[in-house]
């Protein structure tokens, strides 16, 4: 019961943020990264920006809430584990394959109203708008 607190709390931290962001300005500080990304090749992962924040989401593995920052053609992202399990990081950094959680740096490729693509050492992520 308590886990299911701890999720609707933090559902709810989300859509606050959202919605806010939203009513000030349509997409806020997210500017192009606004709204819902679907990374091109899987089943069910995603990665949300809106204002200053993002949410990773891998289906059947759980979420991961961050701050980003977009400057020049890198994207920074900070991500926080809410409830401090191991699970959280391998979401980030297993089913992502973004290290380490707390300091992540992407190159960012493409980004126009329909794609994003972003690399680190090599290796290249490919999101649709969703």
């Amino acid at each position: 019961m308590a886990r299911f607190f701890k999720h609707l709390l933090a559902l709810a931290s989300y859509l606050l943020l959202l919605t806010s962001s939203i009513s000030c300005q349509e997409g806020g500080e997210a500017g192009d990264f606004f709204g819902q990304w679907r990374m091109k090749g899987t089943e069910g992962k995603y990665i949300s920006f809106s204002g200053s924040t993002t949410w990773l989401k891998s289906m059947g593995e759980g979420d991961v809430f961050g701050n980003f920052q977009h400057v020049g053609d890198s994207l920074f992202i900070q991500c926080y584990s809410i409830n401090a399990t191991p699970g959280d990081t391998a979401i980030v950094e297993q089913a992502f394959g973004w290290k380490p959680i707390n300091d992540i740096r992407l190159k960012i490729d493409v980004l126009d109203g329909d794609n994003l693509v972003v690399s680190k050492g090599g290796q290249t992520w490919s999101f649709y708008k969703y």
